[in-house]
């Protein structure tokens, strides 16, 4: 093959990646980010964006469940890596980043009392709660100070408004690779979908039946 074929080859190649990236941040990346959530959950201030303030970025999911945030919360109460209850989504995507993830499929008494203080290792990143309500409010945030994970339960009519939020400020994302930001890009979609089945842990004993709604 010729240098010039080569050259063309190549450039067609950079040319269709920066094409998916403009596709992906234009169509997908909005969904992804708030999959499940409506513009006005995504665009509120929720328990636990005081921990993170003029964040980088955000992302913000949600799903509806039918039951109430005493079902829920055992669930979130016991969430994190183990002997914990894992992270009720795909495994092998978690632990290929090193969370050490096992998701359990039964309440865990002796997790379900989190205090603030407390710490959870993910991988190289250690998380401290920092915000905990039982039944409505649990938030994280990681000892750099650069990412918080929460989570807001809100109950209505026997139902539960599960929210989860990820304020995240660019130095964090800085220090990883450009290699680990292109696989993380490329998971997002897949994480969107992982994103409900965290998000309905207690699908599988309580009664009930668990949707969306955006």
């Amino acid at each position: 093959m010729t240098t010039n074929a080569l050259l063309g080859r190549g450039t067609l190649t950079v040319g269709a990646i920066g094409v998916a990236a403009v596709l992906y941040r234009r169509m997908l990346r909005g969904p992804v980010l708030t999959w499940g959530a409506t513009d006005a959950e995504a665009d509120a201030r929720l328990p636990g964006d005081e921990l993170l303030e003029a964040a980088d970025g955000v992302a913000t999911r949600a799903i509806t469940i039918d039951a109430p945030a005493s079902a829920v919360w055992p669930w979130i109460a016991q969430i994190g890596p183990s002997p914990r209850g894992g992270a009720y989504t795909y495994d092998w995507i978690e632990n290929l980043l090193g969370l050490n993830m096992h998701s359990t499929d039964r309440v865990l008494p002796e997790y379900q009392h989190p205090r603030v203080g407390d710490t959870l290792g993910y991988g190289p990143n250690r998380m401290r709660f920092e915000r905990v309500e039982p039944r409505r409010v649990l938030s994280s945030r990681s000892e750099d100070g650069n990412w918080v994970w929460s989570f807001v339960l809100d109950e209505h009519d026997g139902e539960t408004r599960l929210i989860s939020r990820n304020p995240l400020r660019s130095s964090w994302s800085g220090r990883c690779s450009a290699a680990s930001r292109s696989a993380q890009n490329a998971l997002r979609p897949v994480e969107a979908e992982a994103s409900s089945k965290r998000l309905a842990p207690d699908a599988r004993s309580t009664p009930g039946r668990v949707r969306t709604r955006s």
